[in-house]
């Protein structure tokens, strides 16, 4: 038997049109009800995963790219995903619940209070994955858009700020005794006085101690800036990094590292790399899929070029497949890495548009590690390969609707159980309890 691993479920495209663009559209669910992720999240916690984290982006960029983000909705429009928690938590007993929150966004008090109520509603399954996106600083009044290691340097202050007001009750301040008739004791309250570089608030806090633990903190991130706010403040880091050996075992190292330096332990950070596999029924329809994606044709290219468009807030759709990039098309709000996930290590003064759009579009074997493109039984293959290198968890990538849930897990859920990678039972105590599980 293999030793167990996490798994959680990422809905990459946020709580947005589900369905769009897909033939599963006529399944007839609507994207604005809480149906469709209620069933969803139930199959999630059936199949033994630990939570769902919900990607969001709040902002639907620059003004003059509102239609390239909004005509194939890949960029939005977008729901707020930590509205939709409490009706997951309601159709669920043990599934954690992970939205995506921008400490542009928040004031650290309302955060603070919010989050601590959808903690102890939800029995203690609240996530919060903390993104830094400074494009959406507009927004939200008098928030200053941010460089990016000054974007972590505010929200490293931001979450300090509410941990602060969420420990501002301290030991004994809750009596709840009813004999004595005391409820609470004042005077075991911390007032909690923040004069911050980018927030100032007081406390203390008007809620109650957690019974399980505060809700789990994830990020993602890997620049270094990114990776020292994970290993200071995160319970689960979201990894994106080649799936070899080398890689694995050097990205785990650097977050290792960085929570030693901040004073934390190792094991304290529960490290999923993200995985979009494509499990198919047997070898040969997964080798079909792998050569008939080897050379896309044109329409293939244009639905790669509208997600491009998104991600770039830069329309790409018009562009001559035939001729190089112009980088000066780029505006200075587009991200290099995002860039660099289009062209790759290609030469954009020699290599033409469609040579990058077929380059997304091709897909690999993950029996020879390609790709992953593959049965259940190879991708469980591989499971158990990033488990030899000691990885905690995998998070699987898709829309949360039903039918990309199955078509993922129903034979790939089986086969991870017989062979010990999945879990069959749910613990007791919420989010930080599933994760300390193993």
């Amino acid at each position: 038997m293999s030793a167990p691993q996490h798994f959680g479920w990422f809905l990459a495209r946020g709580f947005g049109p589900h369905g769009w663009g897909h033939p599963y559209l006529d399944w007839d669910w609507r994207w604005t009800s809480p149906e469709l992720y209620q069933q969803s999240a139930r199959e999630l916690e059936r199949a033994g995963f630990d939570f769902v984290l919900i990607e969001d982006a709040p902002s639907l960029g620059s003004p003059a790219t509102i239609d390239t983000r909004v005509r194939h909705a890949f960029g939005g429009p977008k729901l707020d995903p930590l509205l939709l928690a409490p009706y997951l938590f309601q159709a669920t007993t043990h599934l954690g619940v992970i939205p995506t929150v921008n400490p542009a966004a928040y004031l650290p008090y309302t955060a603070a209070r919010q989050f601590s109520t959808l903690q102890h509603l939800s029995g203690h399954r609240l996530g919060l994955n903390v993104v830094t996106d400074t494009g959406s600083a507009r927004h939200f009044g008098d928030a200053p858009q941010l460089g990016h290691d000054a974007a972590y340097d505010r929200a490293e202050e931001w979450l300090a700020g509410i941990r602060a007001l969420w420990r501002s009750w301290g030991d004994g301040a809750l009596v709840a005794d009813p004999v004595s008739g005391v409820y609470a004791d004042g005077t075991k309250l911390d007032a909690v006085r923040h004069r911050g570089e980018y927030f100032a608030f007081d406390g203390p806090l008007n809620a109650v101690p957690f019974e399980h633990g505060e809700p789990v903190i994830a990020s993602p991130g890997g620049s270094g800036r990114g990776l020292a706010f994970a290993g200071a403040n995160s319970d689960i880091q979201l990894a994106l990094a080649p799936l070899n050996e080398k890689s694995v075992r050097e990205y785990r190292a650097r977050i290792h590292a960085a929570a030693v330096e901040r004073g934390r332990r190792p094991e304290d950070i529960t490290i999923m790399f993200a995985i979009q596999p494509t499990i198919v029924a047997s070898a040969e329809e997964a080798d079909r899929l792998v050569v008939a994606a080897a050379n896309p044709d044109d329409r293939a290219l244009t639905l790669i070029a509208q997600r491009q468009s998104s991600d770039l807030e830069t329309d790409l759709t018009g562009l001559d497949l035939d001729a190089p990039l112009d980088p000066s098309i780029f505006g200075e709000h587009v991200s290099q890495g995002s860039i660099r996930r289009l062209t790759g290590d290609r030469d954009l003064a020699t290599t033409p548009l469609r040579a990058h759009l077929a380059a997304l579009a091709r897909l690999g074997r993950i029996s020879d590690r390609s790709g992953f493109v593959g049965t259940a039984e190879e991708f469980a293959d591989l499971i158990e390969e990033l488990g030899d290198w000691g990885n905690d968890g995998v998070l699987l990538w898709g829309d949360l609707h039903p039918v990309t849930i199955h078509r993922t897990l129903d034979e790939l859920v089986p086969v991870l159980r017989r062979r010990g990678i999945l879990r069959r039972d749910h613990v007791e105590g919420g989010l930080h309890a599933t994760l300390r599980a193993f």
